[in-house]
């Protein structure tokens, strides 16, 4: 029995979010659509709805592939008959691995009948359907660049194994995510084809009708989806009649150079958002039941194509400004000397914003990779390169082991048949093996081979893979009364700034620890989202004494925490202070307890920073001699335009488990 559903029509609000779905299930081409918005937006329900109100296909009988009787399908699938069900929704959850979502050696059959044979993976099952990935952001990277290339080519092609094969795998792909949670890098954001920010701050009175539907729902699911069957058949037949109207749209030369003026004019890198905004403004049209794009069109197309795409600097909010766009539209469609302006902002004299203005950021040099520790449980990163031997990342190669964890089927079979090869040479092929380690087709069906191949524990082998991790930085920042000069606090922000984005680059996860006044805080635990960082940072206030104590006792706590939790990652704990502490945890002298807790740092193997902001004039040595304690890299901030903040960074990272 299928679960009830939640009709697509009856949701309340995210027009936007709906519309990209649509326009995707009319116009597969387009490219698929990603939905970023917070916990409980309905970015789950809808899609699994969208599901629901799409029209039945006719599938191949027995075909893994759901093919159509006219499409590419491999010959061994084609069946005389086929029938009709329901578009598919194939769900890839976070942990996938890489055989289980693009396919990989069919083990039973290799073993029963000594054949090598293809066993599909997600990709197969996804195809001529929806393919949702939630929390993609959260995905490997090279999953989501496999994705991505199936979704763009509408093929998967697989070369592994002693596996050479292909399989369609047209499919619409639609991916959600938090923003809070980390972002994709900019390559990957470009490639999904739509974007929509989806808000929860509805309207009272909408919040008070979500509800209402959702118990409604719940209560008589069957009941509910009557009540909102005529608005359901309505949408199939309006997503229908599009389908048929598509290919007589017509899109003129007028609408094709407003379209790459509004490209240029925003600076969008490369040409897959003029293509797309073309798919998209002509299906929208189709929508609407019209075949002549207008300037309206054009217009939602762009709302829709360009947030994700602008050429920004990291930190900044992936939106598209209407204004602008309805400036750079009437420039077009009517260009005025009167238009002309220069777009800038006021920045409400922030002096965080000033950081900028006063050239304080540094470039950062290129951090080495890490060499990490024992690893539990690897995360998607940029940093540093690990081989092992679980679950996640991308085959590279195998070894031999007789208690595999993740046993490698051709290696183990390529061994087995080398060793039958050598205790019974055929004539003509004495010394041809390649050896267990090689790779090339596995010598099993045919070549003169009348009996199954038997595996013995000593032909065992595991995958080795290889993915990337990231790393902890925990930024401690004194924000207390002496740092309360501009000049001090800005070049502060300025040198965080510098390494959150080396951090961005780097997909490392960053943590940020405010101290002022007679306490820390721990204003953003450790999280993939520097964008949060940068928030933060701009939002610090300053003034008050200086509890560092406190700041180095919670450094302690929340690195003891990640480390239980991710024990890959590599943390570096960062202090950026004048070290002139006047707030004690116990009563004792702050100085000495600061000194004592620094100590700690050190006789945990935590690898750290200290950036002295004291300035020119008296200088006491106090965070000098905190770096010590900690067995910390010590810089003063004033050398900070060297860059050399970077350097330390990677020589403290770079000496974690040598």
């Amino acid at each position: 029995m299928s679960h009830p559903v939640f009709p697509f029509t009856a949701l309340v609000g995210q027009e936007q979010m709906k519309l990209a779905l649509v326009l995707n299930a009319i116009n597969p081409k387009i490219g698929g659509v990603l939905i970023r918005g917070e916990k409980g937006t309905a970015k789950s329900t809808a899609v699994r709805a969208l599901a629901h109100l799409l029209p039945e296909i006719r599938v191949t009988a027995g075909c893994p592939y759901n093919c159509d009787l006219g499409d590419a399908c491999p010959e061994e699938h084609r069946q005389p008959k086929g029938n009709k069900r329901p578009v598919q929704i194939v769900e890839l959850p976070v942990g996938a691995t890489e055989d289980r979502v693009i396919g990989s050696l069919d083990i039973s059959q290799a073993l029963s009948e000594g054949h090598v044979r293809f066993k599909p993976g997600l990709l197969a099952a996804a195809n001529r359907g929806i393919l949702y990935v939630d929390e993609v952001n959260l995905l490997n990277d090279h999953l989501v660049d496999v994705l991505l290339d199936a979704a763009a080519m509408g093929r998967n092609y697989v070369e592994r194994e002693g596996i050479s094969f292909e399989h369609p795998a047209q499919f619409l792909l639609v991916g959600t995510m938090n923003p809070e949670e980390g972002d994709l890098r900019p390559q990957l954001l470009d490639r999904f084809a739509l974007s929509v920010d989806v808000q929860g701050g509805l309207e009272p009175a909408d919040r008070a009708e979500v509800v209402r539907r959702r118990i409604a729902f719940e209560s008589t699911p069957e009941q509910f989806a009557e009540q909102w069957q005529k608005q359901q058949q309505r949408e199939r037949k309006r997503i229908a009649a599009a389908e048929k109207l598509l290919p007589k749209v017509n899109l003129d030369d007028r609408m094709l150079d407003l379209i790459t003026h509004i490209c240029a004019g925003f600076q969008v890198d490369g040409l897959r958002a003029d293509i797309v905004m073309y798919k998209t403004a002509i299906t929208l049209a189709a929508y609407e039941g019209r075949t002549e794009v207008t300037e309206d069109d054009v217009r939602r197309a762009a709302e829709l194509a360009l947030p994700h795409r602008r050429r920004r600097q990291p930190f900044q909010s992936p939106e598209t400004d209407k204004e602008e766009l309805e400036r750079a539209i009437q420039e077009h469609m009517s260009p005025s000397p009167a238009d002309v302006g220069d777009g800038s902002k006021d920045d409400n004299g922030e002096p965080e914003d000033r950081v900028y203005d006063i050239g304080r950021r540094f470039q950062p040099k290129k951090i080495g990779a890490v060499k990490p520790g024992k690893v539990v449980q690897p995360r998607s990163g940029r940093r540093t390169k690990l081989k092992e031997t679980g679950s996640r990342g991308h085959y590279v190669s195998a070894r031999r082991t007789p208690d595999p964890s993740s046993l490698a089927f051709d290696a183990s079979l390529r061994a087995a048949a080398l060793r039958e090869a050598q205790q019974t040479p055929s004539p003509g092929r004495r010394g041809q093996g390649r050896g267990s380690e090689g790779k090339g087709p596995l010598p099993l069906a045919g070549e003169g081979m009348k009996r199954r191949v038997r595996i013995s524990k000593d032909d065992l082998h595991e995958k080795v893979r290889e993915t990337k991790i990231a790393n902890l930085i925990l930024f401690a920042v004194d924000a207390s009364g002496s740092m309360a000069a501009m000049d001090r606090m800005a070049a502060t922000k300025g040198a965080i700034l510098s390494l959150l984005l080396d951090a961005y680059q780097k997909r490392d996860q960053v943590g940020l620890i405010s101290f002022r006044g007679r306490t820390g805080e721990l204003l953003l635990p450790p999280t993939n989202s520097v964008d949060l960082a940068e928030r933060q940072l701009r939002q610090l206030p300053t003034g008050g004494r200086t509890p560092l104590s406190h700041a180095l006792q919670l450094g302690l706590v929340t690195i003891d925490r990640h480390r239980t939790l991710h024990q890959e990652a590599v943390p570096l704990f960062v202090l950026i202070s004048d070290g002139r502490p006047n707030v004690s945890l116990s009563g004792k002298d702050p100085v000495q307890e600061a000194r004592e807790l620094a100590a700690e740092f050190a006789g945990k193997h935590i690898h750290s920073v200290v950036i002295d902001t004291e300035t020119a004039g008296l200088r006491l040595g106090l965070a000098e001699a905190l770096a010590h304690d900690m067995g910390a890299q010590y810089y003063r901030l004033d050398e900070l335009d060297a860059g050399r903040v970077a350097g330390a960074v990677r020589q403290a990272l770079g000496r974690a488990y040598q």
